[in-house]
């Protein structure tokens, strides 16, 4: 499983989400490294697709459902909409939920390999 977090120097999600992520992912039982990867121009924002900091993707996939439907790139405060209002921080719920489709997708996979 790869796990990215993409993010710029500053963001105070950034340094919340980073300082929560281990602990889920000790939860859901997944040991993978954690690839931080810094955005540090617009034009590497979108190049990255970056959606703002902190971004978290999993195996490729953003934790956000509709990520993909966007284009809005470039290097400021990602703020997460959710039933409880703005966040700077993706809801635990949907990064467990990500990690799930993921460990699924790879079961999946090694299971038609055999």
């Amino acid at each position: 499983m790869r796990i990215e977090l993409l993010y710029f120097d500053g963001c105070p999600g950034y340094a919340e989400l980073r300082e929560r992520l281990p602990r889920l992912l000790e939860r859901a039982s997944v040991d993978a490294e954690i690839v931080k990867h810094r955005i540090d121009s617009e034009r590497a924002a979108r190049r990255e697709r970056f959606l703002g900091s902190p971004t978290l993707r999993i195996d490729g996939s953003d934790v956000e459902a509709d990520a993909s439907d966007r284009q809005d790139y470039g290097l400021k405060c990602r703020l997460y909409e959710t039933a409880h209002g703005l966040q700077r921080t993706p809801p635990d719920a949907w990064i467990t939920v990500t990690i799930r489709a993921a460990l699924t997708s790879e079961h999946t996979h090694l299971t038609q390999e055999t």
